[in-house]
């Protein structure tokens, strides 16, 4: 049986109105309409149709319901910068993660999850990110690749390839396992910040939710206190402080120069009038937008291992992809941003099998 709810996620993910899929396929919008309530079984020519307007296959409107979490459920930064379509769109990607989730947890003992619920602390947010730090024996030393260190707590993380600067990550718990999702297109200083403020929200927040208005710079606070210990930062800071200085120091705590400005203004190692003077250098050098001596991304310990041990049983993304009747350039989106170039195999696009409807 056709299903209209993965339908209704393809046309989500790719951000187009009822309307005009009902343009793009050549389909009435009553006929569109009434497969989405699923009043009408579409007739195969139908279904191409569909397929080829949402470049999804066809195969992938014959599978199981997917899961999807409510808006309210998952926790957005910069909430009011986000269109619906934009939230939709990255919603519906998290359903196409937890499909791949649920078929890589068939296959390999992923590791479990190991996240203290904190909400009792959210109101103290750098209290609760010095008792994780002690609680995962990090002491105060910066931590090395986070992505790796949540991954090992049973953290589940994908990228997101939204052509868009509102969507910067998300989280989300799903039953007991929790999920990261990240706009790896920003920078891998930007992409580390926001994977400690989704931790913030996972620890802190899964009681109450996120929507509240205190929740995001609750985020921030225990973010800035995980990645930048305050014992740490007073131990090593210079005695002078100056952009110069920030640009040197933000590689021992791996932060954008202005995420470790304003750690220094938060707690006092430099005033006002310092704050503001290393802002306005800041943004004349064009540090905003072009981090000064940028770090490495962090990429995923646990697909390079799930992945490479894929390959070498001869399973390709296309392999995949077509197990999960998901079109190539989601699932390619889903692990690429955080896996090295050269693990990934090369694709031959040509040679690439296609799905056909049984």
């Amino acid at each position: 049986m056709f299903n209209p709810q993965r339908l209704e996620i393809a046309r989500k993910r790719r951000s187009i109105t009822a309307k005009k899929l009902a343009e793009k396929s050549g389909i009435t919008a009553v006929t569109i309409s009434r497969i989405m309530k699923g009043e009408n079984e579409p007739e195969f020519q139908t279904i191409e149709a569909l397929a080829k307007a949402l470049k999804y296959p066809a195969d992938f409107f014959f599978h199981d319901d997917l899961d999807t979490i409510e808006t309210e459920a998952a926790s957005f930064r910069s909430l009011k910068a986000i269109t619906a379509k934009e939230r939709n769109s990255a919603l519906s990607a998290s359903s196409l993660a937890f499909e791949l989730n649920d078929w890589i947890s068939d296959k390999f003992n992923l590791p479990s999850m190991d996240l203290p619920d904190l909400s009792d602390l959210a109101s103290e947010p750098a209290t609760a990110a010095a008792i994780l730090r002690r609680s995962w024996e990090l002491g105060s030393r910066p931590v090395g690749n986070l992505v790796r260190l949540l991954e090992s707590k049973g953290v589940r993380f994908f990228s997101l390839f939204e052509n868009t600067k509102n969507v910067d990550a998300f989280c989300c718990w799903r039953k007991e396992t929790p999920f990261i999702f990240l706009n790896t297109l920003k920078s891998a200083e930007r992409s580390r910040f926001d994977t400690a403020h989704e931790l913030a929200h996972l620890v802190l927040h899964r009681k109450s939710g996120s929507r509240h208005l205190e929740a995001e710079n609750e985020a921030d606070q225990f973010a800035s206190e995980f990645l930048m210990p305050s014992s740490d930062i007073f131990s090593n800071l210079p005695k002078f402080i100056s952009l110069e200085a920030l640009v040197k120091c933000k590689k021992r705590w791996r932060v954008s120069v202005m995420a470790l400005a304003n750690r220094s203004h938060k707690l006092g190692i430099i005033s006002d009038w310092q704050y503001r003077t290393i802002c306005i250098q800041a943004s004349k050098n064009g540090y905003r937008k072009d981090e000064p001596s940028p770090i490495q991304p962090e990429f995923s310990g646990l697909f390079e291992k799930v992945f490479k041990a894929l390959w070498s049983d001869g399973y390709t993304v296309d392999r995949i992809a077509n197990e999960l009747g998901l079109p190539f350039d989601e699932l390619h989106h889903l692990i690429n941003g955080l896996m090295q170039s050269e693990i990934a195999p090369k694709i031959d696009s040509v040679n690439r099998p296609k799905l056909v409807v049984v």
